[in-house]
């Protein structure tokens, strides 16, 4: 679904403008491709990550996985929306990282920000269908 920032509550607003300021701080020197992301936690505090590149490439990390894993190390657990800023229009969360936000938030809503005129809304389900989970 296509928003207008005008359009998210001020919660979201605050998550679409973290992720925003978050991709000022990216590090990627390789490929230039600078991703920010920001997560809402459900207490109301957001996290921000982003993409750090390595040369050997293996130690890299997305920027959402970033955020997330910033969360938990606060002991946060709990979130229900993720906010992805790239460098390009269109930058979506990677096969990893929709299975890491299926796993830690299965009903999870991410917000693909092109600008502030221009955001789009997913369900983690529609970008992972077969997600896989433990059964709890």
């Amino acid at each position: 679904m296509k928003l207008n920032y005008d359009e998210l509550n001020d919660k979201m607003k605050k998550l679409v403008v973290a992720a925003i300021d978050a991709r000022k701080n990216s590090y990627a020197p390789i490929s230039g491709f600078k991703v920010g992301a920001a997560i809402l936690a459900d207490t109301g505090e957001i996290f921000s990550g982003v993409n750090v590149e390595i040369t050997s490439f293996s130690p890299t990390i997305c920027a959402e996985r970033n955020a997330i894993f910033s969360m938990i190390t606060t002991g946060e657990r709990n979130y229900s929306a993720i906010a992805v800023c790239g460098s390009s229009p269109d930058t979506f969360p990677c096969g990893v990282c929709r299975q890491v936000i299926y796993e830690t938030s299965p009903e999870c809503e991410v917000l693909i920000v092109n600008s502030l005129s221009d955001i789009e809304s997913y369900r983690i389900q529609d970008l992972l269908p077969h997600g896989f989970r433990l059964e709890e």
